[in-house]
């Protein structure tokens, strides 16, 4: 995997309101989170899953958002308090090559990385950390823009899931992204 880390620049774009003509957040989301539930949205950005995240899981429910970049989280912040979120949601500054969940174990009811494991130094931590985050049970929603990661070095990506003792339920493409669920 190789080692890039998105521009803060760039993150205005991807919390487009406009990427929702493409993305929808809830369509993509809704089936695996309900209310209630402990949510961990790793290389959250902005926030344009983590704020739909919130929405969904209610009152009750939270979401960790974890990001290597501080100016991401701070605006994050700043969104989720302007739609009345923000007690719904924690966010974390992680390390390069630790996500800083030890805390988490087995708590999580759902995690989502979006076009995050393409950027990871080491993906086999990567994957151990969400792993070890996660309920037994609980689903890991992985998804990869087209544009950055080859068909080839996606199935690699799923196999070094599967290594960390992930199962792939379902491996597919929708949109302009690479996606796989996988389960604990």
């Amino acid at each position: 995997m190789a080692q890039h880390v998105c521009p803060v620049w760039i993150g205005y774009f991807l919390a487009s309101p406009i990427r929702r003509l493409f993305e929808n957040p809830e369509k993509i989301l809704g089936p695996y989170v309900k209310e209630g539930m402990k949510v961990l949205d790793v290389g959250s950005a902005m926030g344009f899953f983590s704020l739909p995240l919130a929405e969904l899981v209610g009152l009750t429910g939270m979401v960790i958002c974890v990001d290597l970049q501080e100016k991401m989280l701070k605006s994050l912040e700043k969104r989720a308090l302007k739609k009345g979120l923000r007690d719904r949601l924690k966010t974390r500054v992680c390390g390069q090559n630790n996500l800083g969940l030890d805390d988490l174990a087995n708590s999580i009811d759902f995690a989502l990385a979006s076009a995050v494991v393409h950027e990871v130094p080491d993906a086999a931590a990567f994957f151990a950390d969400i792993y070890a985050a996660l309920k037994p049970g609980a689903n890991f929603l992985v998804a990869e823009p087209k544009g950055h990661v080859t068909s080839k070095e996606f199935e690699k990506t799923v196999s070094i899931a599967e290594q960390a003792g992930f199962i792939a339920e379902n491996i597919h493409v929708q949109g302009r992204s690479r996606i796989v669920l996988l389960n604990k």
